[in-house]
C-alpha cells in the first residue's frame, strides 16, 4: 500500500521542482533584461555632472528633467531618422514578402533541375557570417552606383533574408496542392494561383516575417552606418553624440529610450500575432 503513496509523492516533488526551476529561470531572465533598461532609463533624466558622479541605480535629482530628450530629439535628428527608417522599412518589407513568397512558391510547387542544389545553397548562405562578405558586397553596391543612397539598404535588406524564404516554404507545404489543381481546372494560370490563392493563405507567415524582419531592420546599425553615412536612420542618429573627446551618455540614454518606445508599443500591440505566427510555424 505504501508504493502508490511514494510514487504520488515523487511525482508531486518532481512537478514542484520543475515548476521551481521554471519560475526561477524566468525571474533571472526578467532581471537580466530589465536591469540594463532600468540603468538607461535612470540615466536619461540625469545631468552630465550627475551621470559622472552618481551610481547607475542612483535616482536623478529631478524626474521631470526632459532636457536630454529634447536635445536627443532635435540635435540628434530623430525626426529625419524616423522618416528615413520608415521609408527603408516599408519598401524592404514589401520586397521581402514578394521575393520570399515567389521563391517559396517556385521551390515548393515546381519540379526542376537543380532544385536540391538551390535549397542547399540557401542553407549554406545562412551559415556564412554576413561580415565576412562585406568587402565583396561593398564593391557590388559601389559598382551599381547605390552607395550613400537608401536603395543600397533596401537592396541589402531584401536580398539577404534567407530565413524568410524558409518560413514561407514551411507554411507553403501545409497548403494542399489540390487547391492549385482546382484553380487550374477553372482556367487559372500560375500567376493567378499565386496571387489569388496562395498569397492570401500565407497571411500568418507574412505577419510573422513582417514582425521579425521589421524589428531587425529597425534595430540594424552596421549596414546604415556603412552604406548611408550622409543620412541618419533611427539606429545611427544616436551615434552623432559620440565624439573624439568622449560621449554624452545621458543624451544617448534619452535617445535610446525614444528609440525603444515605438518597438515596445508595436510588440505590445502585436504580441499575440508574434506568438501565434511562431507557434504555427513550429508546428507546421
Amino acid at each position: 500500500m505504501s508504493t502508490p503513496i511514494r510514487s504520488d509523492r515523487s511525482i508531486l516533488l518532481s512537478r514542484l521542482s520543475g515548476s521551481t526551476v521554471k519560475y526561477v529561470s524566468l525571474m533571472l531572465g526578467v532581471l537580466v533584461t530589465i536591469l540594463p533598461l532600468t540603468v538607461v532609463f535612470i540615466a536619461s533624466f540625469k545631468t552630465s555632472a550627475e551621470f559622472g558622479q552618481t551610481g547607475p541605480f542612483d535616482p536623478p535629482s529631478s524626474w521631470f528633467n526632459l532636457e536630454n530628450y529634447v536635445v536627443a530629439f532635435e540635435d540628434g535628428g530623430m525626426v529625419e531618422g524616423f522618416i528615413n527608417t520608415t521609408i527603408v522599412l516599408a519598401i524592404s518589407l514589401v520586397g521581402t514578402i514578394l521575393i520570399g513568397t515567389m521563391a517559396a512558391y517556385a521551390i515548393d510547387r515546381f519540379q526542376f533541375r537543380g532544385k536540391f542544389l538551390i535549397v542547399a545553397l540557401f542553407l549554406i548562405a545562412t551559415l556564412i557570417p554576413g561580415v565576412t562578405s562585406q568587402v565583396a558586397t561593398f564593391q557590388i553596391i559601389n559598382g551599381l552606383g547605390l552607395y550613400n543612397t537608401m536603395w543600397a539598404l533596401i537592396l541589402l535588406f531584401m536580398g539577404t533574408d534567407i530565413i524568410s524564404i524558409y518560413i514561407f516554404i514551411q507554411f507553403m507545404q501545409s497548403i494542399p496542392t489540390s487547391l492549385d489543381e482546382a484553380a487550374m481546372i477553372d482556367g487559372a494560370n500560375r500567376w493567378t494561383i499565386y496571387w489569388r490563392v496562395i498569397l492570401p493563405l500565407l497571411k500568418p507567415a507574412i505577419a510573422t516575417v513582417v514582425i521579425i524582419k521589421g524589428i531587425a531592420i529597425y534595430n540594424e546599425f552596421y549596414l546604415p552606418f556603412l552604406y548611408l553615412p550622409s543620412r541618419g536612420l533611427i539606429s545611427t542618429s544616436l551615434f552623432r553624440f559620440k565624439g573624439p573627446f568622449g560621449a554624452h551618455w545621458e543624451i544617448i540614454a534619452a535617445g535610446t529610450i525614444l528609440v525603444i518606445v515605438p518597438t515596445l508599443i508595436a510588440f505590445l500591440l502585436l504580441q499575440r500575432f508574434i506568438y501565434r505566427g511562431l507557434t504555427t510555424g513550429a508546428v507546421k
